[in-house]
């Protein structure tokens, strides 16, 4: 590491390395129009998304041209949920950026623009970030100074690059498979609705939820079994655990009340109702969570999950019931009315879908592998304690 070089982050950025989003003066809830050129909004940095709610027109961009995203530059979420980041690509629209962004622009003959991405992106760039925050009730990133004292230890270029190369491969193979698993989806919900919408015949038999379904309402256990530490039990408690067809182990439990099984359909029943999720292991669910499997078969989990997702616009039509927070009871799963079927189709539907079903979930196993492989190798590239050979 002799030839690594200590700096802040103010000596690797461009003569307009830090722009902070326009405050509300300049960007009016009454310009903002239904198409147009975008705005980007925190949550296109938080996802990595380029769907956009609000737009400005031609006269407004060009009024707003400090603000104006570039390829290449890197918008980072600077209030509210602070510290997430997405790169400007050369496919991405132009735009303009909200209050509740700010770029940053690499000076690319000091630091590639990838290895300052996951600088930022490690557990040190985002505490760095973080730390440079202040806000009693919401958090935001402070002023331009404070952001552009961060210290990074610097690499030569082809260094950067190659430790970038890396990471990027992993990270490339995990869009790959997610973008696979979106496909295979897709294909999964389009058998589901050909066969068990488009061509069910009208004289299937009428019924409700637990007539196909055995289901178990959570049960919250005490609070002081909780823990992070990986002892006991996942628990499980609503949507805010959710992702792409599991949920991400955050909590576990030492005093398991109420259990969902490897391959159980998840759903969400408070607040928000109807987010579905599948058990990778035995789990503990709480009170904010509901657990499915197919009454005549506890092994036709392709099924249940796919009956399940052709529910769901019905299930969340329950967040417009309560007070305050929408909820779906055990009387309304109960009375829930659904078609029924018969079991020589639905044994069927599990023989040809469930390859394609099995197919997503390696992918996504394999998914939390790679995850866990490129965030192992992030902090301890970024800090020299691995290194990659230059050719």
């Amino acid at each position: 590491m002799s030839n690594w070089e200590e700096c802040s982050l103010k000596d690797v950025l461009g003569e307009k390395g830090y722009i902070r989003g326009p405050f509300g003066s300049s960007l009016k809830r009454g310009e903002m129009k239904e198409s147009g050129i975008p705005v980007y909004e925190q949550k296109n940095a938080i996802y990595n998304s380029r769907e956009f709610r609000f737009y400005i027109n031609e006269t407004k961009f060009k009024e707003l041209e400090r603000f104006q995203v570039n390829t290449n530059d890197l918008i980072i979420s600077c209030s509210g949920t602070v510290g997430k980041i997405s790169i400007i690509n050369e496919n991405d629209p132009k735009g303009i950026i909200s209050q509740a962004l700010l770029i940053l622009r690499p000076d690319v003959n000091k630091i590639t623009l990838k290895y300052l991405f996951y600088f930022l992106s490690s557990k040190q760039g985002f505490e760095l970030l973080t730390q440079a925050s202040h806000g009693s009730v919401q958090i935001n990133i402070a002023e331009r100074k404070v952001v552009e004292s961060i210290p990074l230890i610097l690499p030569p270029l082809p260094e950067q690059k190659a430790i970038a190369g890396v990471l990027s491969s992993l990270d490339d193979k995990i869009d790959l498979l997610h973008r696979q698993n979106k496909t295979l989806e897709a294909m999964a919900e389009t058998l589901f609705r050909q066969w068990f919408v488009e061509e069910a015949p009208d004289d299937w038999e009428e019924g409700v939820i637990p007539d196909e379904f055995d289901f178990t309402m959570g049960l919250s256990p005490p609070g002081n079994s909780y823990n992070e530490d990986c002892i006991g039990i996942p628990l499980f408690q609503g949507n805010a655990d959710f992702e792409f067809r599991f949920p991400k182990n955050r909590v576990y439990t030492t005093d398991p009340r109420r259990f969902a099984e490897k391959h159980d359909t998840l759903i969400s029943v408070r607040a928000p109702v109807g987010a579905q999720n599948m058990a990778k292991e035995r789990c503990c669910i709480g009170r904010g969570v509901a657990t499915f499997r197919y009454k005549h078969n506890n092994k036709f989990y392709t099924y249940t999950y796919f009956k399940l997702k052709s529910l769901m616009n019905e299930i969340q039509q329950y967040n417009e019931t309560g007070t305050v927070f929408g909820s779906i009871s055990k009387s309304d799963f109960q009375s829930f009315e659904i078609t029924i079927p018969p079991y020589t189709l639905v044994e069927r539907f599990q023989s040809v879908v469930k390859p394609i079903d099995d197919k997503i979930i390696t992918n996504c196993l394999q998914i939390h592998t790679l995850e866990q492989l490129r965030d192992t190798l992030l902090p301890k590239l970024m800090s020299g304690e691995v290194r990659v050979s230059i050719n």
